[in-house]
């Protein structure tokens, strides 16, 4: 039978990381943020704490991912610590709603950005029953069948790929950063500048979620530890190394939007980004931001399909997911089947325009997934004390514990906001139980 190949080095696996973590969040999230927290100071405070906290679950992860380069990240290490069932579970989520909710989030995310360029997008294409089908929703659709075919053909032609759009993406905001801080239109006063806004320990945690959520994403690259080169050294220096880089890149993207506006005027827009360049370059300006961003999502939604098919691929392996989706193509030496599995439900759940719901109400389950995948550091070692660490923790134990606290503030945070969605996500992942043990029951590959 067909295997995957490490094709991937250390430059690609990187490209995975930064990719898939700069989507749109940093061009939007700071508007939340200074609302929550009233004011530059305490915004960047923020972001070094969540930056910190991504940081400590980036050394977590590293320790598990030497360890067991196996395909499916997450799904390998709560597999090891706490028994199929969670593995399972997590292949379950991230096939039903997380990463194919985080897929058409993008791809429909990247035409709305378009429509700034071509408003009949936004035009309905036609009716289906009592759904409207919108022209970006189509193009959406477009847009992720023919990244699963780009990812069908090939792990080192997707990998390419990857590192030309992330590189790309890269220099586009290193390009808006250097203009916003040395073009001579912003002041120091600025970063002195409040709004009136929550404050507090309420506040600070609030804008905590959002920077968590704009760091999110890191932890794709685990997902192909199958097929990265020497994964020893090379995927600990990819998710320490790139995660540092998106972190200094958030707090420069930051320090230039708030040199050159005021906290009054990033909390008056959600377009941060694009009102900063617009200050500066006029309507030009704020065209090139929108340019920036539809190139940044384009990497992240490509990362997420490069990465996220090898979840429901290793389950597959594992005889928890039907043995069809465990299948390698012999030629391309990528799980096909498992690619466009993700891909197809993700595109139909583009086209159903109900993603966002359902989004939000897996994130609950998602962040107590991750925090039990950074508790796992902690359950291995006591559990397997022989097993070989090419790479071990820094800060051991503090920084998986850090990071299992810093998860348990979204989940607590996410249940105090969206009480209803949240119990809803802890239902939408129960559904997976009877799957579990059918399968577990019926399949033996």
């Amino acid at each position: 039978m067909a295997e995957l190949r490490r094709e991937l080095g250390v430059w690609t696996a990187a490209s995975i990381v930064v990719g898939t973590v700069i989507g749109s969040g940093i061009f939007l999230v700071p508007h939340q943020m200074i609302l929550h927290t009233g004011s530059p100071g305490m915004v960047f405070l923020v972001w070094i704490a969540g930056g910190a906290l991504s940081l400590f679950g980036a050394l977590s992860y590293a320790e598990l991912a030497a360890a067991m380069p196996e395909a499916g990240g997450e799904y390998v290490y709560l597999r090891e610590a706490y028994g199929p069932v969670w593995g399972f579970l997590y292949a379950w989520t991230q096939l039903l709603v997380a990463k194919s909710g985080s897929i058409a989030t993008m791809a429909t995310g990247l035409f709305l950005y378009a429509g700034n360029f071509w408003p009949s997008l936004e035009q309905k294409a036609f009716a289906l029953g009592t759904f409207e089908i919108r022209r970006g929703q189509l193009g959406a659709v477009a847009l992720i069948v023919g990244l699963a075919a780009v990812n069908y053909a090939g792990v080192r032609f997707g990998g390419g790929v990857q590192v030309a759009v992330t590189t790309a993406k890269v220099g586009l905001i290193a390009a808006i950063i250097v203009i916003g801080l040395g073009t001579g239109h912003g002041a120091t006063a600025n970063l002195s500048t409040s709004v009136a806004a929550g404050g507090g320990v309420a506040g600070f945690f609030l804008a905590l979620v959002g920077a968590l959520w704009a760091y999110d994403g890191w932890n794709n690259v685990s997902m192909v530890s199958s097929e990265i080169r020497n994964p020893q050294r090379n995927l600990p220096l990819a998710l320490i190394a790139g995660l540092a880089g998106v972190i200094a890149v958030y707090l420069l993207a930051n320090l230039a939007y708030f040199y050159v506006l005021p906290a009054s005027a990033v909390a008056a827009g959600n377009r941060v980004a694009a009102e900063m360049m617009r200050r500066i370059l006029g309507d030009y300006g704020a065209a090139a931001v929108s340019v920036a961003a539809m190139i940044s999502i384009f990497a992240a939604l490509n990362g997420s399909i490069l990465a996220g098919a090898r979840v429901p691929y290793a389950a597959a392996r594992d005889g928890l997911f039907p043995g069809l989706v465990a299948r390698v193509h012999p030629v391309y030496r990528t799980p096909g089947v498992s690619i466009w599995l993700l891909s197809g439900w993700a595109a139909a759940l583009a086209l159903s325009g109900r993603f966002e719901d359902l989004y939000t109400s897996v994130m609950f389950a998602s962040w107590i997934l991750y925090g039990l995948t950074g508790a796992s550091v902690l359950t291995l070692r006591r559990k397997k004390p022989g097993m070989e660490r090419p790479y071990r923790v820094v800060g051991y134990p503090w920084a998986p514990v850090l990071f299992v606290l810093g998860s348990a503030s979204v989940v607590i945070a996410a249940l105090v906001q969206h009480p209803v969605e949240s119990v809803r996500g802890l239902g939408l992942i129960a559904v997976g139980l009877p799957f579990y043990f059918h399968w577990k029951r019926r399949f033996s590959w």
